[in-house]
């Protein structure tokens, strides 16, 4: 599909742009410079034709602070996969030095260079572009992409250029978002799962603010794997573009099928791992758990016991969440998340036949449950599921409670008997009257 690249310096708008162009609020947007730092893809229907837009970090070229060079390195990477590059510049402040290096450097990849000049946002700013046919561009569109001005004859000149209809068809994806606390790997598997640099990874916690979206094929499958920003205490999120990454990891789980909780194999699993697991599960996610930086634990057999335990402790919830033990570094069992995730998702689409529900429940629970209680009378009359992603099901009973101990057996149960892998299964009991449930 036909790609366009924004780029530009730090703080020139190309987050609101990107976000205007694909009418979605997927990036970061602040005054703070340097939100943006990794490759952000979104996509674009126009009049019949679609194409995709990347959003990158803001650009200095020659700049040797880590993270700085490290953002330009994933920008010029945008740059050199993309058909179109539209260069961003700020009205207000004229063409830069740094706007001028920065154009030599693209020129260099042989790509068509559009220059958009953003910040007009009046018809009277409209000689503010003046200065900027000095660069020798001929394409040059003066826009407001905070006010929407320019906006659709941009939109619409890349559709003329892209000139590709839309997929008839969307690609079936099994969508996975890697969670976790700061810097305890997630990117470094996202890298290795892709087989590139994909999203910035340094020793720097929080390098992630983004989510970042990438799509893989293995095997014929397509995987779209989100990396997400690293979820932290309430406590310790006093910047803005920190607290927004947690929102927006947060909906990065409503939009997933399977949360990969990476966890730090030399720390062990914290309250703050039980938390997110606990997010990712209020949001229906099947869940997987990988233990990271396995390779610089000694005693592994004897560790391997000791962290299930704790994981266990600290997470009876996700009882039915495997554990991996693996090395983003060395690559061990890494690419075991995709497998696993794909039978996750396979079962979480599982939905079972009323009929075969019923037998099930009177030949293998409901004698139980009963049994337990021998001098109270239950009335249970029919077990249904209403939904799936995840599996949700309507117990009818008379009265409409039951122990907490007896729903978690119905529901262990169900995932025994029809093999809801790493999923988790949702239980609702109701009497014939409207509207009780428990």
């Amino acid at each position: 599909m036909f790609q366009a690249a924004i780029l530009g310096r730090p703080n020139v708008g190309k987050s609101t742009l990107f976000n205007r162009l694909t009418r979605s609020r997927r990036a970061i947007v602040s005054n703070e410079p340097g939100i943006t730092r990794d490759r952000i893809y979104g996509s674009v229907e126009w009049n019949g034709k679609k194409f995709t837009v990347v959003d990158s970090g803001g650009m200095i070229p020659g700049e040797s602070e880590l993270m700085v060079s490290e953002i330009f390195k994933q920008a010029a990477v945008a740059a050199q996969e993309s058909d179109l590059l539209l260069l961003l510049m700020d009205a207000r402040t004229g063409p830069t030095p740094t706007d001028e290096e920065l154009l030599q450097f693209l020129r260099k990849t042989g790509k068509e260079i559009w220059l958009v000049v953003n910040k007009i946002d009046s018809p009277k700013h409209e000689d503010w572009i003046i200065p900027f046919y000095e660069l020798g561009i001929d394409r040059i569109f003066p826009v407001s992409a905070e006010h929407k001005l320019g906006v659709e004859e941009l939109v619409s000149e890349i559709a003329q250029r892209a000139n590709v209809a839309p997929e008839t068809r969307q690609r079936e994806e099994v969508r996975i978002a890697i969670v976790g606390r700061p810097n305890v790997g997630k990117s470094s598997i996202v890298n290795l799962l892709c087989g590139e640099e994909r999203v910035i990874v340094t020793d720097l916690p929080g390098t992630t603010r983004d989510t970042v979206d990438t799509l893989i094929r293995r095997e014929g499958r397509c995987f779209r794997l989100i990396d997400t920003a690293g979820i932290r205490r309430k406590g310790k999120t006093e910047a803005m573009a920190e607290k927004l990454s947690v929102v927006m990891a947060r909906k990065s789980l409503r939009q997933a099928d399977v949360a990969v909780l990476v966890v730090d194999a030399l720390e062990g699993p914290t309250k703050l791992d039980a938390t997110i697991a606990g997010y990712a599960v209020d949001e229906g996610c099947s869940v997987l758990i990988a233990v990271n930086k396995w390779d610089l634990v000694t005693n592994r057999a004897e560790m391997a016991q000791k962290f299930r335990e704790e994981i266990a402790r600290r997470m009876r919830f996700l009882e039915f969440a495997p554990v991996d033990f693996i090395s983003a570094r060395t690559g061990q069992r890494v690419v075991k998340i995709l497998d696993r995730a794909l039978r996750a998702t396979q079962a979480r689409k599982l939905r079972i036949p009323t009929a075969q529900l019923n037998d099930f429940f009177q030949r293998e629970v409901r004698g139980s449950y009963l049994d337990s209680f021998p001098d109270k009378k239950f009335k249970i009359k029919y077990i249904t599921q209403v939904s799936t992603g995840p599996p949700t099901f309507v117990l009818f009973a008379s009265p409409p409670r039951i122990h907490f101990s007896h729903r978690r057996f119905v529901i262990n149960r169900l995932r025994e008997r029809f093999d809801f892998y790493a999923t988790p299964v949702r239980l609702v009991i109701r009497s014939d009257r409207r509207g009780t449930s428990a």
